[in-house]
């Protein structure tokens, strides 16, 4: 497994495995054999209802601690905003059943993300979390966090795929020491992205699956991916990815598919920042 190298030196796969969408009675089976699948990376969420799931899996696998990188993100919480951001990473870490966090993403820019964000820098200098970020941060959000606090994002989680590139978002990224994690890598199937002509052209060329061809695309990019499956084989295809590589001429060719815009919703949106902030989350 190919790996990049946090702003803080953390070490973070390039690949992993996502639960979005998992059905908690799902999950443990899926995570299971995302696992025996090689999968070391592990992404889920307050907000999926599935963290038990996942921590029963990851207890049960045998698999060392040291030897897994588990992701879950922090809610809009109420004020304040510092304190329910503990009390929530309390009740996360304990449905996971572990003692520690290799990354804590703050879900949503909204709220009083200030309080969050300090919250959350508390637990980075005390080792609880090895690395902190964001999801769903546009550019402007995101340098504001950083250029208003100690500690600048080490992730940025976003809507990451080939028909919504984001390259002036990564460039910016890089600039400011923000790893690029992409979510929605494969659109969901928009756009009929499992039978793109130009996809399925590029994977025939090496015996890979548009699936495989998007993943390669995204971690050939630098973007870390987290892919989502509920069908063993999927998983086993998913991260075969690591023995071709795409070429400048076609790396060109899929960046000619990006409409610029999002195939699900803005957090723009003043209806989805309703929707989003007047969501709770039972911990």
């Amino acid at each position: 497994m190919q790996h990049v190298t946090l702003s803080n030196g953390v070490q973070m796969p390039i690949l992993g495995f996502g639960v979005y969408q998992i059905p908690p009675e799902d999950t443990e089976r899926a995570v299971t054999e995302a696992l025996a699948a090689g999968y070391r990376l592990l992404d889920t969420a307050a907000a999926y209802g599935n963290e038990k799931a996942v921590g029963r899996a990851v207890k049960n696998s045998g698999i060392p601690r040291e030897e897994l990188f588990l992701t879950t993100k922090l809610w809009v919480q109420d004020a304040p905003a510092q304190h329910n951001t503990l009390r929530a990473f309390e009740v996360s870490l304990g449905n996971l059943g572990v003692d520690y966090l290799d990354l804590y993403l703050m879900h949503q820019p909204y709220g009083d993300v200030y309080g969050q964000w300090r919250a959350m820098e508390g637990l980075n200098r005390e080792g609880r979390v090895k690395a902190i970020g964001v999801a769903n941060f546009s550019t402007d959000r995101l340098v504001d966090l950083i250029v208003n606090n100690e500690i600048a994002p080490a992730v940025n989680q976003i809507e990451t795929h080939p028909f919504f590139q984001r390259t002036a978002d990564q460039e910016l990224m890089r600039e400011r020491g923000v790893q690029i994690q992409s979510w929605g890598g494969f659109a969901e199937g928009k756009n009929d992205l499992f039978t793109n002509h130009l996809l399925a052209e590029i994977g025939a060329e090496y015996g890979k699956s548009v699936a495989q061809v998007v993943l390669r695309w995204l971690t050939q990019r630098g973007v870390v991916a987290i892919p989502k499956s509920v069908r063993a084989e999927r998983m086993a295809e998913n991260i075969d990815i690591f023995d071709f590589e795409l070429t400048d001429d076609q790396m060109a060719a899929i960046a000619t598919l990006d409409t610029g815009s999002t195939l699900f919703f803005d957090h723009r949106d003043p209806a989805m920042v309703d929707w989003l902030a007047g969501r709770r989350v039972d911990g």
